[in-house]
């Protein structure tokens, strides 16, 4: 069978960000606080917002991680580039994509949210934020922290669970559940980034701070990232993939999220 071509790679990418984004984010603005007509809360809450994120990249690498590795987040291509599961070249225009597809997924969630009467994008855009903006109202250096600590630990598993010593079939499910307790431990704490695509993707539409503070959340994303795509090959071996070598079409390589 032909390997994917750049395009679709990056046609997986951008369709898997947008609904990462629309899933995740989508969830957060419609669904988290809603009261019935009688005041009864409907919402789904920080639980179902978890779930949102975590199944929205569960789908996404099981159905686009064959063509294009299913990173749907910046900080991911760079820990697989680092662990060599991906070409370097392939970074700069996956990094695009991934950003792209997450702004128009904004953008349709802004779309929609606004067909609310009475509804305003300030401060309700699921953007993420530290200090009066944290919604636990959390300091920038515990924000970066948790965000360097939990990108982290999603790259360990990620690389873990497309490792070719791995059993295949498993990686979407378990990166998944990752993202799912990475957002039950952190929205109250930064609103769940570790993904600079899906921050970035609803900051200027949220205003409110958001477009300021957004550096933090590349900025930890990458460096958590960064630190498992070089420990990693250090900590269990190097996988027999190459860099240099195009995603097979029976593997889930460097699948992800965010």
């Amino acid at each position: 069978m032909r390997e994917p071509t750049m395009l679709h790679r990056l046609a997986a990418e951008f369709i898997g960000t947008f609904w990462l984004v629309l899933g995740g984010c989508g969830s957060a603005v419609f669904a988290a606080k809603f009261a019935s007509a009688d005041g009864v809360s409907l919402g789904i809450g920080f639980l179902g917002v978890s779930l949102a994120f975590g199944l929205t990249v569960l789908t996404g690498v099981y159905a686009f991680g064959t063509i294009s590795g299913g990173h749907f987040n910046p900080a991911v291509t760079l820990g697989a580039a680092l662990a060599r599961r991906v070409e370097w070249k392939a970074l700069p225009a996956y990094w695009v994509t991934q950003v792209i597809g997450g702004v128009v997924a904004g953008a349709v969630i802004y779309i929609i949210a606004k067909g609310q009467e009475g509804w305003t994008a300030t401060g309700n855009m699921a953007a993420n934020g530290f200090g009066e903006h944290s919604p636990g109202g959390y300091s920038l250096a515990a924000v970066l922290i948790a965000e360097v600590v939990l990108t982290g630990i999603f790259l360990l598993v990620i690389l873990g669970s497309t490792d070719d010593r791995a059993p295949k079939g498993f990686a979407g499910l378990s990166i998944g559940l990752t993202l799912t307790l990475i957002h039950l431990i952190s929205i109250p704490i930064s609103n769940t980034s570790v993904n600079p695509a899906r921050s970035t993707a609803v900051a200027f539409f949220n205003g409110d701070g958001a477009p300021v503070q957004l550096w933090a959340f590349w900025l930890a994303p990458l460096v958590g990232a960064a630190i498992a795509g070089i420990a990693y090959p250090f900590l269990f071996g190097r996988n027999e993939e190459l860099a240099d070598r195009p995603v097979r079409d029976d593997a889930l390589d460097d699948s992800a999220a965010r």
